[in-house]
């Protein structure tokens, strides 16, 4: 039987990295792409996710529901709320984009270090961060660093660009147990951020395929 996960995307720049990870991880997957780009930008314009967009972004992700997905993966981690919503309306496993990536970070180490490029996303992860450590009883800190110009070249297709910018503040982060990569888009850059520090460093998409085959082989299992 053939499984469907949709991946709900907010920005084209998460495709490759994330079809890259299910082809290593998971290639027997059927994969259908949702993408509502204009997603990225409002809410880039916004200083708070509103009622509307979390309304907005819900109906696309039940959209994929009625596509008899057996999984849904988030790509884009600006939209917090409205993934928590949409878990509670839909009867199978809807995953966030960091939520596998977080859990592998906290079991190496208490000093967790994050290299983000979607400024609107940093509040939101942090409190997800937080809230895992929280339900997980681990005393893991976060230390975040913001390279706001890297997404703007990757959006332009200078994906090296991109990675050299990322990588230029690794080492500002090398105090850290562990760093993760903040978005999918970023896990482009980790072959150069790993070789300007030591420490592990992490990516969201393989955590994630990983995370959401186990949970609809669970949920099959049943």
């Amino acid at each position: 039987m053939t499984t469907r996960i949709v991946l709900l995307h907010a920005t084209p720049v998460a495709m490759e990295p994330i079809h890259t990870a299910f082809k290593e991880e998971w290639p027997e997957a059927e994969l259908i792409n949702l993408l509502d780009d204009g997603l990225s930008l409002d809410r880039s314009r916004a200083s708070d996710l509103s009622e509307s967009m979390i309304e907005r972004f819900v109906r696309l992700g039940q959209y994929g529901y009625d596509m008899q997905a057996d999984g849904i993966l988030i790509t884009c981690s600006a939209f917090g709320p409205a993934i928590d919503r949409l878990a509670d309306s839909v009867p199978i496993p809807v995953l966030k984009p960091n939520e596998a990536m977080f859990h592998e970070a906290v079991a190496q180490g208490k000093k967790i270090g994050m290299l983000a490029t979607f400024g609107p996303s940093v509040e939101t992860m942090t409190e997800e961060f937080n809230d895992y450590v929280a339900e997980h009883g681990s005393s893991a800190t976060l230390t975040t660093l913001l390279v706001a110009d890297a997404i703007d070249l990757m959006k332009k297709g200078d994906a090296e660009g991109h990675n050299r910018l990322v990588a230029a503040r690794a080492n500002e982060l090398a105090h850290c147990d562990v760093i993760m990569l903040a978005h999918f888009s970023t896990s482009r850059a980790a072959a150069d951020v790993r070789a300007q520090v030591t420490v592990p460093v992490l990516t969201a998409p393989h955590a994630a395929v990983k995370r959401m085959k186990a949970s609809v082989l669970a949920q099959h299992n049943r």
